[in-house]
């Protein structure tokens, strides 16, 4: 008896090892695994309009966003496949600063956003109401 569990604690060893290895072997297919991972993305524009403040975005492993907004530094995660991009909860520190108000239309544009395109040095953030972000390759 003794035995036969043995062999069934081996069966489920080696499919649980076999199913980690066909995991980590998947490309990944976020934004992360599409060219925006290794830069660091400073916003250009929001709606069309220049940007004055700088806010920074950056992809540090798959499924993660990270980043400085105005004032704060966030991080969130971003699970959704390229081209869709579905930011989740977004946490920020809590300091204040002269470019606030800034940071908060960033922020709220940022958990808004829902398609992503990467082009060369160019990072494009947009949605279905029109809105969108456009960031350039700062690294």
């Amino acid at each position: 008896m003794t035995f036969a569990v043995h062999i069934c604690t081996a069966q489920i060893c080696a499919a649980l090892i076999a199913a980690m290895l066909l995991t980590s072997c998947q490309k990944d297919e976020t934004v992360t695994g599409y060219g925006a991972a290794g830069n660091t993305w400073v916003l250009q524009s929001l709606d069309g309009q220049a940007f004055a403040a700088r806010a920074e975005l950056t992809f540090p492993e798959p499924g993660k966003i990270s980043g400085q907004a105005s004032c704060n530094r966030f991080h969130s995660t971003q699970t959704a496949p390229y081209p869709w991009f579905k930011p989740g909860l977004i946490v920020a520190t809590k300091m204040a600063c002269p470019a606030l108000s800034a940071e908060t239309a960033f922020l709220a544009a940022l958990g808004d956003m829902t398609l992503v395109e990467v082009a060369g040095d160019t990072l494009i953030l947009s949605n279905d109401a029109g809105r969108q972000m456009v960031f350039k390759s700062g690294t």
